[in-house]
């Protein structure tokens, strides 16, 4: 496993190390040596393709995440929300697939999107903290001024996540996290 660090602070991208046999795989995604964020929460989700999920984030009880994707391939952004940050507002985006084995450590005080590709995409996340349905917030994915083109044409988002304001009205707002 390696960590691989960005321009973003705290935002690591992690190659995971495979073992490959005529058997298979075993893919290593965790090493508390490697990983110092304490994680105590774990999920999996399922997107169908051209699935849009976010940009998400606690505004309380935030959550630091790690994200990897065990079936499918991802194109997963984030937002730098944090006070004070050189890279506030700006986003980071990277491509997540089983086939590439790459996973990404998202420090607290980020929106998470990810945009699917494929017909089945099955996406593990690891969190620090509990989730707490009182301080969910999102940023609208589709906001223009974020200048973001998602791949796909035909964009399968919730009601929820079509409704959240834009980063624009976030920052007038709450300012950063």
């Amino acid at each position: 496993m390696i960590l691989i660090t960005t321009k973003f602070k705290d935002l690591l991208i992690v190659k995971h190390k495979v073992y490959k046999d005529r058997r298979g795989s075993l893919r290593v995604t965790h090493n508390n040596k490697k990983i110092k964020t304490k994680f105590i929460y774990e999920y999996c989700t399922t997107s169908k393709k051209n699935s849009l999920r976010g940009f998400h984030f606690q505004l309380k009880f935030q959550q630091a995440k790690y994200v990897t994707v065990l079936k499918g391939k991802i194109l997963d952004c984030v937002i730098d929300l944090r006070k004070n940050s050189k890279t506030f507002g700006k986003i980071f985006k990277i491509i997540l697939s089983d086939k590439n084995n790459l996973g990404l450590i998202i420090p607290r005080g980020f929106a998470h999107a990810y945009y699917s590709f494929n017909k089945v995409n099955i996406i593990y996340y690891k969190l620090d903290n509990y989730f707490k349905q009182n301080y969910e917030y999102g940023i609208n994915p589709l906001d223009q001024k974020l200048k973001i083109k998602w791949p796909g044409k035909k964009l399968i988002l919730s009601i929820k996540d079509k409704k959240h304001s834009s980063l624009k009205d976030f920052i007038q707002k709450y300012k950063h996290l």
